[in-house]
């Protein structure tokens, strides 16, 4: 195992993948001669070339839809967006295109695309820099939908998701860019749809995803002192969603606990709910509770984004009502 940023796991992520494969590029705005945004395509310019590494005006529904269009005559695109927020401009390239070229082509196309970059909030950036699209992503069939939550998992993910035929979106964060942990040496892989049980526990299960579940850790710190046992559930991939690791884990501590950073309505914890009721409902002893933001536009006032973001106290609040404590 080594140690490295997670900027660093996604920069090796493409770069071996585009060691192994010619007809994958990357293509966005500042990938190349800033090396990233973020700093997550160093030096891939130096080792690619500008054919391979490639700057694009701010114009994020035209370098979509040249992705899209690249993936029928042979190519596999990573397409960076310096955040989610600016794929609004290309969601009909995404939409449209990308997540419907198979089925309307009777299968003769394939789309083997990687829409990456970060999502959700990100400090004071205010309202239109602030949000989280995963639901909205994961509710239109023919995209997967992953978000990983630390170094490692964002490497074995987004290799995969390179390495998949159908249009994946893959869905980081400002803040954990700079975040450190393991990774493997040498070559290895995360399947698409597979949680990752993080901490196992007995009295109450919480499910998350993405830079939010630190929160959901801090929580569970806190309530071990008090005897209460926490198992967490990482779902890594919101779409598909492992269904099954959510209700094996509920089948076993009875109580659930959902956190997201979302608007409250129509999100990915009301489709877990409504999935948990559906088959999991004998085995719950409490009402299913979901964490999300406040149901606003994200403040810039970092007194009112304290307030909206969800944290771990409001973590320790639910598990202890899901208890009856």
């Amino acid at each position: 195992m080594k140690t490295i940023q997670f900027r660093e796991a996604i920069a090796e992520a493409m770069s071996e993948e585009m060691r192994k494969d010619e007809s994958i590029y990357l293509m966005g705005e500042e990938v190349a001669e800033y090396n990233g945004a973020y700093k997550a395509s160093k030096g891939m310019l130096d080792e690619f070339g500008p054919k391979r590494v490639i700057d694009t005006p701010i114009a994020e529904l035209g370098f979509a839809g040249i992705g899209v269009g690249s993936t029928m005559t042979g190519n596999r695109p990573i397409i960076e967006f310096m955040t989610f927020n600016f794929a609004l401009v290309g969601i009909d390239q995404i939409i449209n295109n990308a997540a419907k070229i198979r089925q309307m082509s009777g299968g003769q196309f394939p789309c083997p695309i990687v829409f990456r970059g970060p999502t959700a909030s990100a400090g004071q950036l205010a309202a239109t820099h602030s949000q989280a699209f995963e639901s909205w992503y994961a509710n239109c069939p023919g995209l997967k939908v992953v978000v990983p939550s630390n170094p490692k998992d964002a490497k074995g993910l987004l290799k995969a998701a390179i390495r998949d035929n159908d249009p994946v979106i893959f869905m980081e964060s400002e803040q954990m860019y700079g975040d450190k942990g393991e990774v493997p040496e040498g070559e290895f892989t995360i399947p698409l749809g597979v949680a990752d049980i993080r901490r196992s526990g007995s009295d109450v299960t919480i499910v998350s995803f993405g830079k939010i579940i630190k929160e959901a850790d801090k929580a569970a710190d806190e309530l071990e002192k008090e005897g209460i046992s926490c198992e967490i559930i990482d779902l890594r991939t919101v779409k598909p969603l492992d269904y099954k690791a959510v209700v094996d884990s509920v089948k076993k501590t009875n109580r659930l606990v959902i956190l997201e950073e979302a608007w409250p309505f129509g999100n990915v914890a009301t489709e877990i709910t409504y999935h948990i009721q559906s088959n999991a409902f004998d085995y719950l002893d409490a009402p299913v509770i979901k964490i999300n933001t406040a149901d606003t536009p994200a403040p810039y006032s970092p007194v009112l984004l304290e307030e909206w973001l969800p944290n771990a106290s409001d973590v320790v609040t639910a598990v202890k009502k899901v208890l009856y404590k």
